[in-house]
């Protein structure tokens, strides 16, 4: 059977999962090389996928899901009317991507049997028992799809004018374009209980100004601009002008060509940690209610990632707010990072 001239993937909504779902994306390219690959994601993850050589191009949609968003929903639908595929491969488990998808009128529809969307699917796989990797539970399906599995490493590939847009953004912040990086991204979507304590991180940069004549950078979303802002006026005086803040002043594409330019990039169980990850920067992840079986960062080409987290009886909770007291983040103490952290800035320097 010859390949259809155009695939269709729907990515996952939120950025870290964007991130790791991309060997099975890649594993897609591999089993249809001669299709158009085509990948629809929400605005906000779009931009990832501008990053990835072998998607051909992407759509950007507009509609959450919401059922009252019928304008939003019905411009979406009209996109991927136009890109013409024939076969629409789903990542996300909703309802409302199997819908978008029909309603598109794309004629095969591939995805897990879930969210009572088996009729709208023309191929519909049980979802697999029991706890695995994110990244592997994509694979999972993929290759319950017939389409075979390659190594599980996301790999975004940053181009030189984004390379040379991040190292001008960060000296117009005061880098002085020698000194190693370490990038801080101390925010999560999912809520405060997946954030390392914010003193901790002032401490920590401090420390790393002082020991690794490092500048710090603090990364995130403008939602995170309060955290950002209050982390940055609690260092030190002195080391204070080796901190910048760059929430909310990158798009993801030069999100991913800052965390290059890094030397480590320490973050909590978020977006920033994959898509570091998968630009080949070392990364420290700090996990406290989530689950690091499911979620911790792929290295990629044997790249170190070290997970750290505090066992404590009530991890993890899956929780958005912690109910007591924060102690799985609480305690992982700045020194322990502090320590990994120089450890990793060494293997990356050798």
């Amino acid at each position: 059977m010859s390949d259809p001239a155009s695939v269709l993937v729907l990515a996952p909504n939120w950025l870290g999962d964007a991130v790791m779902a991309l060997p099975a994306m890649t594993d897609i390219r591999g089993a249809f090389p001669s299709s158009t690959l085509t990948v629809a994601a929400r605005r906000g993850v779009a931009g990832v996928f501008a990053l990835v050589p072998f998607v051909d191009q992407f759509v950007p949609l507009r509609w959450s899901g919401r059922w009252w968003q019928r304008r939003l929903f019905e411009a979406d639908v009209a996109q991927i009317r136009e890109i013409g595929a024939e076969l629409a491969i789903l990542l996300p488990n909703s309802f409302a991507s199997a819908w978008l998808v029909q309603r598109a009128m794309v004629p095969d529809r591939w995805g897990y049997a879930a969210d009572l969307r088996r009729r709208l699917l023309s191929r519909a796989v049980p979802r697999p028992s029991g706890s695995m990797h994110q990244g592997a539970y994509y694979q999972y399906l993929t290759r319950e799809l017939g389409i075979d599995s390659g190594p599980l490493e996301p790999a975004v590939t940053v181009p030189a004018p984004l390379v040379a847009s991040a190292r001008e953004l960060l000296v117009s912040r005061g880098w002085d374009g020698a000194r190693p990086l370490v990038v801080f991204a101390p925010g999560a979507a999912y809520g405060t209980a997946k954030r390392w304590i914010p003193a901790h991180v002032a401490g920590l940069a401090a420390a790393l100004v002082r020991g690794r004549d490092a500048t710090c950078v603090l990364v995130g979303s403008a939602g995170d601009r309060e955290t950002t802002a209050g982390i940055a006026g609690a260092v030190e005086e002195a080391a204070r002008p080796h901190v910048i803040d760059l929430a909310g002043a990158t798009s993801i594409e030069l999100l991913a060509a800052v965390l290059g330019a890094a030397r480590v990039c320490v973050s909590n169980d978020s977006g920033a940690m994959h898509l570091a990850a998968a630009a080949g920067t070392a990364v420290v992840a700090l996990f406290g209610p989530t689950n690091e079986y499911e979620t911790a960062p792929l290295a990629r080409d044997g790249r170190p990632a070290a997970v750290l987290m505090h066992q404590v009886w009530c991890r993890p909770c899956m929780l958005r707010e912690c109910p007591i007291d924060h102690r799985c983040m609480k305690g992982i103490p700045p020194a322990r990072v502090y320590d990994e952290v120089t450890r990793l800035m060494e293997s990356a320097r050798a």
